[in-house]
């Protein structure tokens, strides 16, 4: 068995390669459909093995760089295990919602990251306990907020230098402010969105747990092996 064959046979058992009903299909995601079973596209698979390297090359290339990924799954079925990896990997990551202007605004959501980042180092040095009770619950909630949304972008400095999404139309929002700043997008498409909206598109379904998990370890492992690819060279 060849490599790619074994890429297509793991995305069958992911499931990656079920797409969506007849009614909902996308005219240009056409060219990424093998067949249509019952009403339901069935995704060329051979297809999404050869668009799934060509983006991890991108994407390994990125890290060996030292440019930044941002990965953005807000999807729930999957935020926890994606959470987990970026977190695993140093990856600055989106899984709760998207902060607005998180691109076209990066300044003000800066000033939210560096709240957050004073807010724990206030509590960790003790300086809460100045405050009575009632007070300590109130910034703890507060804290709690921020930790929920800028968590995952704590560690980013600068705008990120490409975007990895799960599903155009859940992450629209994230969509377009990185087409608004020119920024290469990496995205599993599913057969009910146009795949010629972003740089790097990899047919996909983008509905199942398996697959979103699939298609997100192999893009955080390539980002991973570039790190480790540029320290060996460094030594």
């Amino acid at each position: 068995m060849t490599n790619s064959d074994k890429k297509v046979e793991e995305l069958f058992t992911a499931g990656s390669h079920l797409g969506h009903k007849s009614n909902k299909i996308h005219p240009k995601a056409k060219k990424y459909i093998y067949s249509m079973d019952r009403g339901t596209s069935i995704i060329d698979l051979s297809q999404t093995v050869k668009l799934l390297e060509e983006a991890k090359d991108f994407v390994t290339n990125l890290s060996k760089n030292n440019k930044t990924l941002l990965v953005v799954v807000t999807k729930r079925v999957a935020s926890a295990f994606v959470s987990e990896n970026c977190k695993k990997n140093n990856i600055p990551h989106v899984t709760v919602k998207w902060p607005a202007g998180l691109l076209t605004n990066f300044d003000m959501i800066s000033k939210n990251v560096k709240k957050l980042k004073t807010m724990r180092e206030e509590k960790e040095t003790g300086e809460w306990n100045k405050f009575v009770k009632h007070e300590q619950i109130q910034l703890q909630k507060k804290l709690n907020k921020l930790e929920k949304f800028y968590a995952g972008i704590d560690s980013l400095e600068k705008l990120p230098d490409a975007v990895f999404v799960v599903d155009l139309k859940k992450e629209k929002n994230s969509v377009k402010e990185a087409l608004e700043k020119k920024l290469p997008i990496i995205g599993i498409v599913d057969t009910n969105v146009d795949p010629d909206l972003i740089t790097y598109p990899i047919p996909g379904n983008d509905d199942a747990s398996t697959s979103i998990e699939y298609f997100v370890k192999e893009i955080v492992d390539a980002y991973s092996q570039g790190k480790s690819q540029d320290s060996k060279g460094k030594n």
